[in-house]
């Protein structure tokens, strides 16, 4: 029977390093799963900016307002390396705005087994196409494209989580939690997540086997 790893990944699909961060760690776990390795992901929510609105202002002016013209150079100087790395940050066009319905709509895909494609979507949608992701009619035009069923998850469910999260001392993401290893924290490398999924499988089938 090939070796399993669990990974909990703790994510803001508003959240640049988490976009970044998931992309490479995808990218790792789909070469560990052509390994003979099955990792099932689940997706732990967390709110940048809680109770943010959702009226769907310029994230670049939101950011301006907020921290200043550095984070908006930083932003940018983000997105030029993000672009090396494949990832197309359209900053000009991205809307800032709260994710709670974002995180229900991830926790309605993971009981149809289509979370990663929908967390997946969720980052496109807000980084590179410029769409309103706090909107309900986006996530329902999302959701219909990755083919998952909107409504099951209850907001509780959701608030729950986001308590979980904050209990655990989760105060900055991403953050990967392989079973068996410490935390990760932060957009780690494709070489280091890789590294991770293998030792993680390889400790697991080693408890398998006594």
């Amino acid at each position: 029977m090939p070796h399993s790893v669990k990974a909990q990944i703790v994510v803001d699909v508003i959240c640049s390093h988490s976009y970044l961060g998931y992309t490479r760690f995808a990218r790792a776990a789909n070469q560990v799963r052509s390994e003979g390795v099955e990792v099932t992901v689940e997706f732990l929510p967390f709110e940048l900016a809680p109770g943010a609105p959702t009226d769907g202002r310029p994230l670049l002016t939101v950011l301006e307002q907020t921290f200043g013209p550095q984070a908006v150079a930083g932003a940018l100087d983000f997105a030029e390396s993000a672009a090396r790395e494949g990832l197309r940050l359209a900053y000009g066009k991205a809307i800032a705005t709260g994710t709670f319905d974002a995180h229900r709509l991830i926790a309605d895909a993971a009981h149809q087994n289509k979370a990663e494609p929908m967390a997946e979507r969720l980052f496109r949608a807000h980084f590179t196409d410029g769409l309103h992701i706090g909107e309900a009619a986006t996530l329902a035009q999302l959701a219909a494209e990755v083919g998952v069923a909107i409504g099951s998850v209850p907001p509780a469910t959701v608030r729950a989580r986001l308590d979980r999260v904050r209990r655990l001392g989760i105060t900055g993401v991403p953050v990967f939690l392989i079973e068996h290893l410490p935390p990760l924290t932060g957009s780690q490398t494709e070489t280091t997540l890789l590294a991770a999924l293998r030792e993680a499988a390889a400790t697991k089938g080693e408890h398998r086997d006594r």
